[in-house]
């Protein structure tokens, strides 16, 4: 059975009104929906077994790449020469990252300690950990600053010490004993009878505290009661502040454990974070949006004002006695050693920093700062922390080993630690919060475009709906008008005039329509005549 026009056209303006509706209650629940999911997935919660596991566990690769400035003229510096280095690098070390000593307390926080390991990974390396590098002797060299305020006599004593245990200004070392320590006569000799004067009981080096161990013990938000704290830290060993610098701005201890943040980021926001081996608070800044692995990002940078001085950035007043623009002492925090941190290559310093030594090249793309995270969850998609360890050296009247050294800010080493989001990790996150909630976005004006075409539709036909009608119905009036002129015998321009034969009875008309009338009465006629 066929379907009128009009019973269409209803159908077609009920379902597009319930499409319209439809749509419209999902461009205002929907994103209710994706944020309450959202808020779900990054809440610290033992009952979010995907969500806890990755923030237990991170099962994203991080590497540390370590490059070392490897010093050509150790000789000449000792001289009063200008420094020259070369970089060396990069060995890269892959670093595995969990969390124990997990307790959630009754005010929505949780504790932990964070350990980390560092596996060796030849192949991504430019050679192994057997090279050999030259770098200034921080027992020797930093030493010799610590004690350039005491008494000559103590200062003599010391260059003796230096003396018997054969340590000289600089050392020539393979890469892995620099990394993770080697073994010192003096280190012993200190260890023994001045113990804790050293950060490390057993061997000396670079990063010997850093592999096997923890950062302390942070106290962080859930977010289950506020979302907005998730992952904000409440307290760091205990402390809600540190005791480190000058001022109580600068003491705070502001921001994330520097591995996730609160969701709902903008442009506007900025990203906090606390650094035990730093020693203090920081925060990255908005640069720019972009892409990570087919994952809209914000790109968060360093300001250039992070290792300012207090002359040029006032609130910096804090970390000082400052040097030039560009440095962090961390000598209150690292048993007084005359150790900055920068930039690699002194990027955004101040250029004297540069003409001091020579063989830097800073540029933003090998040696800036940055954090690629996806704004909607605070999650890091792509992550590079560049950081360069220097060393303060200059000559110290009373120890030898110190020569005609100039005052100079020694780079030594500098490090990225990577990390970035991948895999089954990838595409699990792309699919829950970035594919689904996309979907769900574009459905939305799917529904209301479908649903605004059907009513289109049905409104188009109905009107030609009614112009059929209205042409049918006019048909339908000019042919009764045409059929009731026909037998009209009063119009004269259908029918003439008649006249009455009485021998024949017949009355002849033009009108062929009338015949079978008029031959009626001329029958009627002839036979009264007859009758006659």
């Amino acid at each position: 059975m066929a379907v009128s026009k009009s019973t269409l056209s209803i159908v077609l303006i009920v379902l597009g009104g319930l499409s319209v509706l439809f749509g419209t209650v999902l461009v205002f629940v929907g994103p209710i929906i994706i944020d309450d999911q959202i808020v779900k997935n990054v809440e610290i919660n033992p009952n979010n077994g995907l969500s806890y596991t990755m923030w237990k566990d991170i099962p994203v690769p991080f590497f540390m790449s370590v490059y070392f400035f490897h010093i050509v003229n150790p000789d000449e510096i000792l001289k009063g020469e200008k420094p020259t280095v070369v970089q060396r690098g990069p060995y890269v070390y892959r670093e595995k990252r969990w969390k124990d000593n997990i307790t959630f307390h009754d005010n929505h926080t949780v504790s932990y300690k964070e350990y980390r390991q560092y596996f060796f990974e030849e192949s991504m390396s430019v050679g192994n950990e057997s090279d050999l590098v030259t770098i200034p002797n921080m027992l020797v060299l930093g030493a010799s600053v610590m004690m350039e305020n005491m008494p000559f006599p103590v200062r003599m004593l010391l260059s003796a010490t230096f003396k018997s245990f054969e340590e000289g200004p600089f050392l020539t070392k393979p890469v892995g004993e620099l990394m993770w320590g080697y073994d010192s006569k003096l280190v012993d000799f200190l260890n023994k009878y001045f113990p804790g004067m050293l950060p490390t009981s057993g061997k000396f080096g670079l990063f010997a505290e850093f592999n096997n161990s923890n950062a302390g013990q942070f106290t962080v938000f859930t977010g289950q009661d506020d979302i907005r704290k998730v992952h904000m830290v409440d307290s760091w060993n205990g402390l809600k502040s540190v005791n480190y610098w000058r001022s109580e701005q600068c003491n705070m201890i502001n921001g994330t454990a520097g591995q996730m943040w609160p969701p709902f980021m903008t442009k506007e926001s900025t990203m906090p974070f606390y650094s035990p081996d730093a020693c203090r608070s920081m925060e990255l800044v908005y640069q720019r949006p972009g892409m990570s692995r087919g994952i809209p990002v914000y790109r968060f940078v360093a300001p250039k004002t992070l290792f300012a001085n207090g002359a040029d950035y006032p609130p910096n007043e804090g970390f000082c006695p400052c040097r030039q623009s560009g440095l962090l002492s961390v000598r209150t925090c690292r048993h007084n050693s005359p150790v900055f941190i920068s930039h690699p290559h002194f990027f955004e310093a101040d250029p004297v920093l540069l003409d001091t030594v020579n063989g830097l090249r800073p540029n933003e793309d090998e040696h800036g700062l940055f954090i690629d995270i996806h704004p909607e969850t605070g999650v890091p998609m792509n992550v590079s922390i560049r950081l360069q360890l220097n060393l303060l050296i200059k000559t110290v009247s009373g120890i030898s080993e110190t020569g005609k050294i100039a005052e100079v800010v020694m780079p030594m080493i500098w490090f990225e630690e990577s990390g970035y989001i991948d895999g089954p990790v990838l595409n699990t996150f792309r699919t829950n919060l970035v594919v689904l909630p996309m979907v769900m976005e574009y459905m939305q004006y799917i529904f209301i475009a479908f649903g605004l075409a059907g009513i289109l539709g049905a409104v188009l036909l109905y009107v030609n709906d009614k112009k059929a009608t209205k042409k049918t119905s006019e048909s339908l009036t000019q042919g009764e008008s045409v059929k009731d002129t026909k037998h009209d015998p009063t119009n004269e321009t259908q029918a003439e005039k008649y006249s009455m034969n009485e021998t024949g009875g017949f009355f002849w008309l033009r009108h062929a329509s009338s015949q079978t009338l008029l031959l009626q009465v001329g029958r009627f006629w002839s036979h009264t005549s007859t009758l006659k």
